[in-house]
């Protein structure tokens, strides 16, 4: 039995997330009806991830077991002729028995884009959070240093998740500048549901003056989702690297 490891990468906007859900199409359902085609059964695929609804993915990978020979190369070929356009098979290899998706991963990184163009941008409707009042990347990206460490981040989670432990550790966190378009890139051994997300919202509101300067460390530490900021829309997310 081979174990493989896929890459791919995705347009989310048109999909309610990665998981399979049962009134609501998803990138997992349509990734397994394309292999199924290929290995001539369902595979028990093992996402990487849980994207939500209307997130992208620069890079994604997915394991699962086969018992049929194909070479790695022919994989992808196969699988991104079943795939529709807006996913795409990146590369293909065979991995450890033991190795998952998931639980193998060492750290994970997400990039927001903001789009602060003063007049919205029909092109970045589905790919940026159009933000028209200024933003001060330098500020937010000082501000945001106060994320990194390892903390109780349940202040940064939707109320509608049920995990139990809610202690990451962020490596790195990342405002940067680019004519319009502003980048907020996170690390960490792992996220909440939506936090990503409640992070950017929250610098927003650091921006905006409606959260104080320095006040982020007192935030985290309250561990109370109401203290902190908006949950910013999903466009602008993006799974960006996966390392293992």
């Amino acid at each position: 039995m081979r174990n493989l490891l896929v890459e791919l990468c995705y347009d989310g906007s048109a999909y309610h997330g990665w998981q399979i859900q049962k009134n609501a199409l998803t990138i997992q359902e349509v990734f397994q009806n394309a292999a199924e085609r290929i290995f001539c059964t369902r595979p028990d695929i093992k996402g990487c991830s849980r994207t939500d609804s209307g997130v992208h993915a620069n890079s994604y990978f997915v394991s699962f077991k086969t018992d049929k020979n194909i070479p790695e190369d022919k994989v992808v070929t196969a699988l991104n002729t079943y795939l529709p356009k807006d996913i795409a098979v990146l590369s293909c290899k065979e991995v450890s028995e033991d190795f998952h998706a998931r639980y193998s991963v060492k750290s994970k990184e997400y990039v927001y884009k903001l789009y602060n163009g003063k007049i919205r941008n029909p092109f970045y409707n589905h790919y940026a959070f159009h933000y028209r009042y200024p933003v001060n990347a330098e500020y937010l990206n000082a501000q945001a240093k106060a994320f990194i460490g390892t903390y109780d981040f349940s202040g940064f989670c939707s109320s509608n998740s049920a995990v139990e432990d809610t202690v990451r550790t962020v490596k790195n966190f990342e405002v940067s500048r680019d004519g319009d378009m502003v980048y907020f890139t996170v690390e960490a051994d792992g996220f909440l549901y939506n936090m990503v997300r409640i992070m950017v919202g929250t610098l927003i509101f650091i921006n905006e003056g409606k959260i104080k300067a320095d006040e982020l460390k007192d935030i985290i530490e309250s561990k109370n989702r109401k203290k902190a900021g908006k949950t910013a829309p999903p466009q602008g997310l993006y799974l960006n690297r996966v390392n293992y």
